[in-house]
């Protein structure tokens, strides 16, 4: 018998269930005992909130309280201990909000190539990094840039409690992973203004692109200024 017989002989036994060579107990070697599994607690309630499971500790109830309680190994535990810290001035009004840092600026909420676009932006409504207040839903980037469902549940908590505490004017949604948050869908929750609930009230919540997005597909940008009018709308109101 060559090594390709034999390979599939023992992937054929292990299959079966003959994955040990003695067992102090008798059993039938051809019935595979179920995998047990954890009961799943519900993430959200029927208005779309975190349910206390998802939310898990207590949350800093102040602005400052919670910058730092991010930036510890407390806060999302697994991720990165390099942390981005929210920037710029809450009382501003205008609050942004993106998924996670980028890839090559892990320790600053929106830089990067990404964050020299949104610059542009922001200038182009009369605004820059020192008049709006940035902030990402996971402060740290995960491996593969993508949230696994326990951390995933805390961070959308998280910013809905971290929204209360900015207590912006309107909430400048950047991406897919910051629009449903909120319980929007992508894309459509663009072109028109939303009222978001958040731990404290509401919120008008308006979705764009993120900046990352418009770097890979420029054609968009005259989308994402549409988007930026109705900004500058809502603030001339």
């Amino acid at each position: 018998m060559d090594m390709a017989h034999a390979a599939a002989t023992l992937r054929w036994w292990a299959e079966a269930g003959v994955d040990v060579l003695v067992d102090d107990l008798p059993r039938d070697w051809l019935t595979r005992a179920p995998a047990a599994r954890a009961p799943l607690a519900p993430m959200a309630d029927a208005a779309g909130v975190p349910t206390a499971a998802a939310r898990g500790a207590v949350l800093p109830d102040t602005l400052s309280s919670f910058a730092a309680w991010i930036a510890t190994p407390v806060a999302f535990p697994g991720l990165p201990p390099r942390r981005a810290a929210p920037e710029g001035d809450a009382s501003a009004g205008l609050m942004l909000l993106a998924d996670m840092p980028e890839m090559d600026a892990p320790t600053e909420a929106l830089g990067g190539k990404a964050g020299k676009l949104l610059d542009g932006m922001l200038r182009a409504i009369g605004r820059g990094r020192e008049s709006a207040y940035l902030a990402t839903l996971c402060p740290a980037r995960p491996a593969g840039g993508r949230l696994a469902e326990p951390v995933r549940a805390q961070a959308l908590a998280a910013a809905r409690h971290h929204v209360s505490l900015a207590a912006p004017r309107v909430l400048l949604l950047l991406g897919q992973g910051a629009v449903e948050t909120f319980g929007l869908e992508w894309p459509a929750a663009r072109g028109r203004k939303h009222i978001v609930n958040h731990a404290a009230g509401t919120v008008t919540a308006i979705a764009t692109f993120h900046p990352r997005f418009l770097l890979a597909h420029p054609a968009c940008k005259a989308d994402a200024w549409a988007d930026l009018r109705l900004l500058i709308a809502e603030f001339d109101a």
